[in-house]
């Protein structure tokens, strides 16, 4: 392993040099920013007619090119903001920074054009859906408000995971597999009430990126996705405020500079209030939810910015206030942006993150308490040694402190005693270089290596078990079962317990035809620290994080994907297909019976197995005219196993691969917006896929006067095929109007015709008449709302 390390430090090391002495050119470099607000904008593209040189801005808005000296065309654009086009002349190197505005608009000595979304055809950059929030605004609304999350699960390889659940599914991983960023803290649960909401605020968010292969090595510790979201800064220029008032939620934003064109505040919030209503009608059950997000922006000067962000909120739901849930995110980081010189850009980030989930049970007497934190210091570099050969590096550290349970008496007379499970701590560093490499004109390559590190630490008390195994099989029954402990060794405060490091290589290649087609490929190997202890199926569904130990061992994933990429007839439309393969070892697994609830000793019900995933993803785009939209469709297989640990050990589902809980073999999603004029404007989304997988009986017995059912294999049935139609419509009643106040109504119908789509499927036997009965449980029928948007 280290020698591997050796070996590509000195191919990059030569590689910088190789290109440090070539002939001298001079930098055109700056930022490209909304004129407006003074808005970075994400992946802005600078394009340089004479030599046919492209580039991007990155995740600030930063440019940065080299040329000989000469006079230049310079072309600048971004979806939904049209191109305008400068003249620009470099004898030396050159700071120089553009303003686009959305819409087409006339400037003095500037060219506009329109622009248009379109596949990326020569980046080697592939298993990557990017979406900004114009983009987002302009696809169907549910519930008067757009929703991230939403826009995500229209995409292919991405499904949720049923009505009433949170979180989402990327190529056949689980949702605990999903790295979720915004403003680079980790979220560690994504939505409101159950999944109906996301975490989200539209308003407050800039520019989304969703990785589903192709990772870049920056990122790590999660094997599925990356989800990399960006709060708007604030805008410097002027005060404005927006939001919205719907039936079953309301939100308000609010921004502006502090220092004209120097510092800028963000401060929003929402709140639902449906529960207000159960109220008038003497219902004593209660589900809501806030939020807040916050950020200052302070531009010290051309080289260096600060940026202070937040979010905090918070989920309540509770049934005739005898069960009472909240959990909820929050979040702080402090970025300092450093500009070294015209080719070397840094950001440093200190981030605190903290996911609460606290559950009171009145009719037991008890209250819950659990959560992680964590503390993570980045620091990330990104370095344009030429207009062809571009490095990124760096390091971060993350300190994890999990709290997997604090058990105590909610009242005086409650019979439940006080009690602690062991708190647990770890530390997990990292380093990556990464780079992106034109080779030919046609040829692209990125490349790189990520070396991450994992040490499970005390204080803990630490249960030993015989041949270090805490399940054990018994061979008379067939059956898994917790192993007794034959002692514990005690770790002091530092101590390492378990110790882990992991090389993750990643590549991906481009070969472009012509600039409208391109045929791309990609690997990436990923490890993943963390494990969500979680059973959706128990009364109280209860999410507990833990970390890799002894026993729980650390996820590995291997991903390939292929792809072929094409615009078509001037970029009115595109076509993105891919196919992909990926396997993950040590996929935990539990025992039949498991016993997951204030669980001391959570390596007694569980086991380490491994899972695959493979598929076909297309999407299909229209991407002009009044009516635009696109088509994806996903057909995959995601697949679990856990195989026995010796001769004559069963494994679970007698050891054969098995349907995740989250496989859909089909998934296809129609996605629609009709501009009829400039007032109105109509949207739809059209959602099947396959129903959940699920474990029918297959037969039953009889025990005295009750019938037993006899379950078959594992996941081998299925539910119903789950499928809905959405639909909106948005009315502007002044849309020529730019300035003061403008308003919008949003009126939208969830599930059209009113589809019973089943979450579960229940057996019983009926009390009265002894059959067997199947019940299908359904959550959401057809849901009208109506939302009054407003900016001023």
């Amino acid at each position: 392993m280290k020698l591997n390390l050796r070996i590509y430090f000195t191919v990059v090391l030569f590689l910088i040099f190789s290109h440090a002495f070539a002939q001298e050119k001079f930098t055109l470099s700056g930022t490209i920013s909304d004129q407006g607000s003074n808005e970075t904008l994400i992946g802005a593209s600078v394009y340089i007619k004479e030599t046919q040189t492209a580039v991007s801005a990155n995740e600030y808005g930063f440019y940065s090119v080299s040329l000989p000296a000469g006079t230049y065309t310079v072309q600048i654009s971004y979806v939904s903001y049209g191109t305008i086009e400068e003249t620009v002349t470099l004898n030396q190197n050159v700071r120089k920074n553009f303003s686009l505005q959305s819409g087409t608009q006339e400037l003095e000595e500037v060219v506009i054009s329109d622009n248009k979304r379109r596949a990326e055809i020569r980046r080697p950059e592939m298993s990557v859906n990017k979406l900004t929030v114009q983009e987002i605004k302009k696809m169907p609304v549910v519930l008067g408000e757009v929703d991230v999350l939403k826009s995500i699960l229209q995409l292919p390889g991405v499904t949720n995971a049923g009505e009433g659940s949170s979180g989402f599914n990327v190529r056949g991983g689980a949702a605990d597999q999903n790295l979720i960023l915004l403003d680079e803290a980790t979220i560690f649960n994504s939505s409101h009430l159950f999944g109906f909401f996301s975490v989200f605020n539209s308003d407050a968010i800039k520019d989304l990126k969703l990785y589903k292969g192709g990772i870049p090595a920056r990122f790590g510790g999660r094997v599925s996705s990356v989800l990399d979201i960006y709060q708007k800064e604030g805008n410097s220029n002027e005060f404005h405020m927006n939001g919205g008032i719907g039936i079953i939620s309301s939100r308000i934003l609010a921004e502006g500079p502090i220092v004209k064109e120097k510092a800028s505040f963000l401060v929003g919030g929402r709140a639902s209030y449906a529960h207000l209503f159960l109220k008038l009608s003497d219902n004593d059950n209660s589900a809501y939810f806030y939020d807040l997000n916050t950020k200052l922006s302070y531009k010290l000067n051309n080289n260096n910015s600060l940026y202070l962000s937040g979010y905090f909120g918070r989920d309540l739901l509770s049934i005739s206030e005898s069960f009472n849930n909240i959990y909820g995110n929050t979040l702080v980081n402090l970025r300092w942006n450093h500009l070294f010189n015209e080719k070397l850009f840094s950001n440093m980030s200190f981030i605190y993150s903290d996911y609460y989930y606290g559950l009171k049970l009145d009719f037991i007497g008890l209250d819950w308490d659990s959560g992680i934190k964590n503390f993570n210091f980045k620091y990330d570099l990104k370095h344009y040694i030429s207009n062809n050969f571009r490095l990124n590096y760096g390091a971060n550290a993350l300190y994890y402190d999990f709290n997997p349970g604090t058990v105590s008496p909610s009242d005086d007379s409650s019979t439940i005693n006080y009690e602690q499970l062991d708190k647990k701590y770890a530390l997990e560093p990292a380093l990556y270089i990464d780079a992106e490499h034109n080779l030919t004109e046609n040829l692209s390559v990125s490349y790189g290596v990520r070396y991450s590190m994992f040490y499970r630490m005390g204080a803990q008390t630490i249960n030993t078990y015989a041949n270090n195994q805490a399940v054990t099989f018994d061979d008379e029954l067939k059956i898994y079962e917790k192993a007794d402990p034959t002692g514990t060794r005690r770790y002091d405060s530092g101590e390492v317990i378990a110790d882990f490091n992991n090389l993750e290589p990643r590549a991906a290649v481009s070969y472009a035809f012509d600039d409208n087609q391109s045929v791309k490929a990609s690997y990436n190997r990923m490890a993943q620290y963390l494990h969500l202890i979680s059973n959706t199926s128990s009364p109280t569904p209860l999410d507990v994080w833990a970390p890799s130990d002894n026993f729980i061992q650390p996820q590995i994933l291997d991903q390939v994907a292929l792809g072929y990429f094409r615009n078509f007839k001037d970029d009115a439309y595109s076509l993105e297909t891919e196919v992909y393969y990926k396997k993950i070892k040590n996929r935990i697994d539990y025992i039949d019976g498991a016993d997951l609830i204030a669980n001391n000793a959570i390596e007694q019900v569980v086991l380490n197995g491994r899972s695959r995933a493979y598929g076909l993803e297309v999407l299909f785009r229209k991407n002009e005219g009044n009516l635009t939209g696109w088509v994806s469709y996903t057909l995959s297989r995601s697949e679990q196993q856990t195989p026995g640990r010796r001769p004559g050990e069963t494994g679970i589902n007698n050891g054969d691969w098995y349907r995740a809980g989250y496989d859909k073999t089909h998934n296809l999603s129609v996605t629609g917006s009709y501009e009829l004029n400039k007032k109105w404007s109509f949207g739809a989304i059209f959602a099947l896929q396959s129903g959940l997988p699920a474990t029918y009986p297959v037969g039953q017995y009889q025990y005295g006067d009750v019938n037993i059912p006899v379950f078959g294999g594992r996941n081998e049935n299925r539910l119903p095929a789950y499928h809905h139609l959405d639909i909106s419509a948005t009315y502007t009643p002044k849309p020529e109007k730019t300035k003061g106040w403008q308003g919008e109504w949003v009126f939208s119908i969830y599930n059209l015709y009113n589809r019973q789509n089943a979450a579960s499927i229940t057996f019983s036997q009926n009390e009265d008449n002894g059959n067997n009965e199947a019940r299908r449980l359904s959550i959401f029928g057809i849901i009208p709302s109506v939302t009054y948007n407003f900016r001023f």
